[in-house]
């Protein structure tokens, strides 16, 4: 089978288009799989409803898919293999293998295949016969095309060492975000919470830092607004259960914080505050976030230097401000307005770093 040619633009729109009419029916008929998304996700009832509520891309205009489908790429076959981080994310990825090739192999991540199986079914019912799941799928075994490998950098150097084809990494990363001396702070607490929220801050485009412009103050008041508004989550949306393995971080990180710092300890989230001047301190994700206070957009830029390369959206209050910083230091991330960081336009991937 040959790569597409430009002149097939049309159906490959069909594709894609075919493949969120799939995404619908799943939607729709999310009540046969909500209990597995919850225990394979390990987030909250609520916390699955809000991922197919908000964060499923299923009214891309013509314009977002035009643009996934120009950035999708050419490929006689492409494997797909999954992340279990923020499961509504197997639609894009499918989709720009879709976009990419007539034959699509997909590999669903073992801790959560739910999503992904039903998306495949649903585009095959719908007519999609270029889709199919191999669960076993071994990387050594594609002869021709590409794979596009969603996970951990970890996961994408063991796919690179044993693959014959070319590999497509999207690997770990993070949100960030800046709030300008401009920014109205209990208002941007809420708009930053909604994103905050969202898959229990686990995927790369979930912020994890805030860099609010302004002194010591004024990043301890954001940093209250912030919890007031995580507390109202707590009840609305309560976070999962953080596994095992990942508590001792999350300890950690509010003995860090209370130490060099202060550390605002909710129900189920927290907020560390550090003094201007700081390290860099990353938080664990399930709903913990640091803010720190930056002086200027120039500092800001500094501070974030050494740890920008894991950057992949710059959210804000003002976009045009964070464009200016992202020229600076994050040229590949994605911009997005505060509150709609965890809603990107189904345009292509949402890591636009190259791997």
């Amino acid at each position: 089978m040959s790569p597409r040619s430009v002149r097939d633009q049309a159906a490959r729109v069909s594709d894609v288009k075919r493949l969120v009419d799939a995404a619908r029916d799943v939607a729709r008929n999310r009540g046969a799989i909500a209990s597995e998304l919850v225990a394979m996700t390990g987030l909250s009832p609520e916390g699955v409803d809000l991922a197919f509520e908000k964060h499923l891309e299923l009214r891309p205009s013509d314009a977002e898919v035009a643009s996934l489908v120009a950035r999708a790429g050419d490929a006689p076959s492409v494997a797909v293999v999954l992340s279990a981080n923020v499961f509504v994310g197997a639609l894009r990825a499918l989709a720009i293998a879709r976009a990419a090739s007539d034959d699509v192999i997909v590999r669903p991540s073992r801790r959560e295949p739910v999503f992904a199986r039903a998306l495949v079914d649903a585009a095959r019912a719908l007519g999609d016969t270029g889709i199919r799941l191999d669960e076993a799928f071994e990387v050594a075994s594609l002869e021709r095309g590409e794979i596009h490998v969603y996970g951990r950098d970890e996961t994408i150097d063991e796919v690179r060492k044993n693959a014959r084809v070319r590999v497509r990494g999207h690997g770990s990363g993070m949100g960030v975000a800046w709030l300008s001396e401009r920014a109205e702070l209990e208002s941007a607490a809420r708009l930053l919470a909604d994103d905050v929220v969202a898959f229990d801050q686990r995927g790369c485009l979930s912020p994890r830092v805030v860099m609010v412009e302004g002194d010591d103050a004024r990043a301890e008041a954001f940093g209250e607004a912030l919890h007031e508004a995580l507390s109202r989550y707590d009840t609305l949306v309560p976070r999962g259960t953080i596994p095992a393995d990942e508590r001792p971080a999350a300890a950690r990180y509010v003995d860090t914080m209370t130490y060099a710092g202060s550390a605002i300890v909710g129900a189920g989230h927290v907020v560390g505050v550090a003094p201007a001047g700081s390290a860099f301190v990353l938080p664990p994700s399930w709903r913990h976030v640091h803010v720190v206070p930056s002086s200027n957009a120039r500092e800001a830029a500094a501070w974030l230097s050494p740890v920008a390369r894991g950057v992949v959206t710059l959210g804000s209050n003002d976009l045009s401000a964070a464009r200016a910083l992202a020229g600076v230091v994050t040229t590949w991330a994605r911009l997005a307005e505060i509150g709609r960081m965890q809603r990107p336009p189904l345009d292509g991937p949402v890591d636009l770093r190259e791997f």
